[in-house]
């Protein structure tokens, strides 16, 4: 065999990973809230980015300025990159928000100002105690419940700190979970089951004796069987409490009116919004697609073109550079917003009938479709999709939520997990609650209906929906 080197030229064609290409796809996948923030930072490091305000009558005038300046202007590199600039600043708006747009006012401007749970219970202290001592040390213990209600200090380190005695401490602490809500102070779960048991025995004594409920044995459930509770083993308490099982489901139903995490309804943290991306709306028999985004009509300063004819060649090439970062940016924002109408407007047309009827109406559909649909990767869809919402006639949807998996019903038409969901949700609604339908039992009458569902796709549904299985949803 005859072996021997040699060097030969050949042409691939491979895709590369620029700069360029990572920034359209990080615009791609922003949401309008983000992509917002990231162009005001642009417009902050990038010189050549200009909101442009300018009426009609001004684009024309400075229209036939820059005319005449790129006559006078020989430098053809120069000029190759300030085309662009032009085109930007013709006056016409490539898609985003028209500056005679009316102004939405902002989302903060609804938000209702909220009372923290700190500042709460510091207001009921302030009206309970008048020691300054003991009000400091309750003001120390209000510092240290978390945002779930619970006191993450101890007893002994508070007196310490304060050098008083433990019975004292142990006394602030007591009146402070006597305050609103309930259970609040509690060092453990069953603390706080207890004492929202104390408050609603004194509130509601005699409504507990005529619903048949003893609240001693609500009390010993609370104690010592709370995991057995969990497990839905009601006649193991019973036995063990020498009592009927109807009296521990009663005892059970009341504990679970009671709030484990008392400091949630306050919360802590800053209000969340969900802003539409789209909106679909129908005109005429036809559906239209909406883009809202509050982003400025960007344009290429002509300050620059005019600052840099007399400049030396590394200001020319540093200016070069950035008029081509703005281009970039410009062309993958409106990209940007091509590819989102064009995804919205294939989801539409494969999801005509949950924007006819409602989403009942819901069919099986995954990204590849939709890709094939618009001529793009699955990859682009999937970015495209990500963070994104839609205003349609039935209330805002994530983007993803059109695409979900489905089962094949019995005439071999695809249908949408959350379509058997809602079937699944309705059978166990209407169920007799003595006799629960097992998984077993929901898999037969899906089938009935022309579903053909396993019994264990129907467990990974119930579980998916919190729904408990059939012996822990049993009433007795």
């Amino acid at each position: 065999m005859h072996l021997d080197f040699g060097l030969k030229l050949e042409t691939t064609q491979k895709l590369v990973m620029t700069p360029q290409l990572r920034q359209a796809i990080t615009i791609l996948q922003l949401s309008s809230q983000d992509l917002s923030t990231m162009v005001e930072q642009a417009i902050l490091e990038n010189p050549m980015l200009e909101v442009d305000s300018r009426t009609p009558a001004e684009h024309e005038i400075d229209s036939a300025y820059e005319q005449a300046e790129k006559t006078a202007d020989n430098d053809a590199t120069l000029s190759e990159y300030f085309d662009w600039a032009e085109f930007f600043n013709d006056g016409t708006d490539p898609g985003y928000n028209s500056p005679a747009a009316k102004e939405k006012p902002s989302l903060e401007f609804y938000v209702a100002n909220t009372v923290s749970l700190q500042e709460h219970l510091e207001l009921q202290l302030q009206l309970s105690l008048r020691r300054p001592e003991l009000l400091e040390v309750g003001k120390y213990l209000i510092g240290c419940i978390d945002g779930n209600g619970y006191l993450t200090a101890t007893i002994q380190e508070t007196s310490e700190a304060f050098r008083l005695s433990p019975e004292i401490v142990e006394q602030v602490l007591a009146l402070i979970q006597s305050f609103d809500p309930p259970g609040i102070g509690a060092r453990d779960l069953r603390e706080c089951l207890i004492i929202q048991l104390e408050q609603r025995t004194i509130n509601n004594s005699f409504q507990n004796i005529a619903n048949g409920i003893d609240n001693q044995i609500v009390r010993v459930i609370i104690e010592e069987y709370l995991d057995a509770v969990a497990a839905g083993k009601f006649k193991l308490i019973a036995e063990k409490l020498n009592c009927s099982v109807q009296q521990i489901q009663q005892a059970v139903d009341l504990i679970r009116t009671f709030d484990p995490k008392p400091g949630r309804a306050f919360g802590g943290s800053q209000p969340t919004y969900i802003v539409p991306d789209l909106s679909v709306e129908k005109v005429n028999g036809e559906y239209v697609i909406l883009i809202h985004d509050d982003i400025p009509h960007l344009t290429i300063s002509p300050y620059y073109r005019r600052a840099v004819r007399d400049a030396d060649d590394s200001t020319k090439k540093f200016v070069e550079n950035r008029v081509n970062a703005a281009v970039w940016l410009i062309k993958s924002i409106e990209q940007r917003r091509n590819t989102l109408i064009s995804v919205m407007q294939a989801i539409v047309h494969f999801q005509k009938e949950f924007f006819e009827e409602g989403p009942h109406l819901l069919k099986t559909l995954t990204m590849k479709k939709v890709a094939d649909q618009i001529g793009v990767h699955e990859s682009t869809v999937s970015r495209a999709t990500a963070n994104k919402y839609v205003d349609t006639p039935f209330g805002v949807f994530s983007l993803r939520s059109f695409f979900t998996a489905g089962v094949q019903s019995s005439d071999g038409e695809d249908v949408a997990s959350a379509n058997v969901k809602r079937e699944m949700k309705e059978l166990i609604n209407k169920e007799d609650a003595t006799r629960p339908l097992s998984d077993q039992a929901l898999a037969d009458i899906l089938k009935e209906k022309g579903i053909a569902v396993s019994r264990r796709t129907v467990a990974k549904y119930r579980e998916e929906m919190g729904i408990a299985a059939s012996g822990k949803r049993k009433r007795y």
